[in-house]
């Protein structure tokens, strides 16, 4: 059942969309996110939600009560900002009670609260500390904690992680996923990066310029992205553009410097249709020796160790490069200059046509 409901939405700023034509469905209980790039419309979106943007069009519906025109605080929603915004003058306690006491709740009511929301978010004996005396770390947990305090049927995250170090981003990531799920509330968070939301969300929607362009689990964007932006925005990708080289059930792409290339099976395209085969550098399979079957001739120019793997860089026909992911210590057995033949399956393959 959807607790969440945007028909239609749409906010310009002067002549430029922000938000167009935006109809969304999010279902309660879920840890949603919207991606996309700076300037595409998902905070904006987010603030519409929240009440402290209006739309001009459409409507916004929250636990089957049309809040189009409520103001925030009549909204059962609450919003973790990207700077946290914790007050400096009051300690970690007060900051969690402000919107209770704010609310009438009475002292012995929020003292409990306060507790359980401490040890919720692992800040246990911090009550008394004061902003300032916190990690960045901390601080996010004290803003988590605030925002959950008033228990809403719907928290907003604007870029709840983009003030943290990557390991401390890639710890809160999963302690952020288990709070969600011990509190049952439903999350919308907002990012750029796609390794964030495609490590905690159960459902991810893709923004580009004001629209939503694709909407779907975090392996269907990964594995299944509809379009060249999709592909592109989300992680590596190897991208041939070409031509389809058959009529129906057309089973290869033309592509200028290369054999014809193999298509997943049941591609249905006219003859002559413009597409990209777009593959993930983890697909390709890199072999000394050409494969029996389809392969492409290829140098390594060079090699990127990352840790528990290594990014190996190629130049193929026509000063064309590729990416080949190999966990571990696969590349160990390749060196820049080394003639080796790149292939891979054709079922990992997605042809794209826009």
């Amino acid at each position: 059942m959807a607790l969440l409901e945007i028909v239609g939405a749409a906010k310009h700023f002067g002549a430029t969309a922000a938000v167009d034509g935006v109809s969304l469905s999010i279902d309660r209980g879920a840890f949603f996110a919207l991606l996309g790039p700076s300037g595409c419309g998902k905070t904006t979106l987010l603030r519409m939600i929240a009440g402290f943007e209006a739309p001009e069009k459409g409507r916004i519906v929250i636990d089957g009560v049309d809040v189009t025109a409520l103001p925030p605080y009549a909204r059962p929603v609450n919003m973790m900002f990207q700077s946290y915004a914790l007050f400096p003058h009051m300690d970690v306690a007060g900051n969690i009670a402000f919107g209770l006491r704010r609310e009438g709740m009475d002292r012995q009511r929020i003292a409990v609260r306060v507790d359980e929301m401490l040890g919720l978010v692992q800040m246990t004996g911090y009550a008394r500390r004061r902003p300032h005396e916190l990690s960045g770390g901390q601080r996010q947990r004290v803003a988590l904690a605030r925002a959950l305090a008033k228990m809403p049927k719907l928290l907003l995250l604007d870029e709840p992680l983009a003030a943290l170090d990557r390991k401390l981003r890639a710890e809160t990531r999963i302690e952020l996923v288990g709070i969600q799920e011990r509190v049952g509330i439903t999350f919308l968070v907002v990012t750029h990066d796609q390794e964030e939301a495609l490590s905690m969300a159960s459902r991810v929607a893709v923004m580009k310029e004001g629209r939503l362009v694709q909407i779907g689990s975090p392996s269907e964007i990964y594995e299944r992205p509809s379009s060249r932006f999709v592909t592109d925005f989300v992680g590596e990708v190897n991208l041939f553009e070409g031509e389809l080289a058959a009529g129906f059930n057309c089973s290869t792409l033309a592509v200028a410097g290369f054999e014809p290339i193999p298509l997943p099976p049941g591609t249905d395209l006219l003859h002559g249709t413009a597409a990209a085969l777009a593959v993930r550098p983890e697909k390709l399979v890199l072999s000394p020796a050409p494969p029996a079957g389809f392969a492409i001739a290829a140098m390594v120019s060079s090699i990127s160790y990352l840790g528990g793997g290594s990014i190996v860089h190629l130049v193929a026909s026509q000063g064309r490069t590729l990416k080949a992911y190999l966990p571990g210590a696969a590349a160990a057995r390749f060196a820049r200059g080394d003639a080796i033949w790149v292939h891979w399956s054709s079922e990992d393959g997605v042809v794209l046509t826009e």
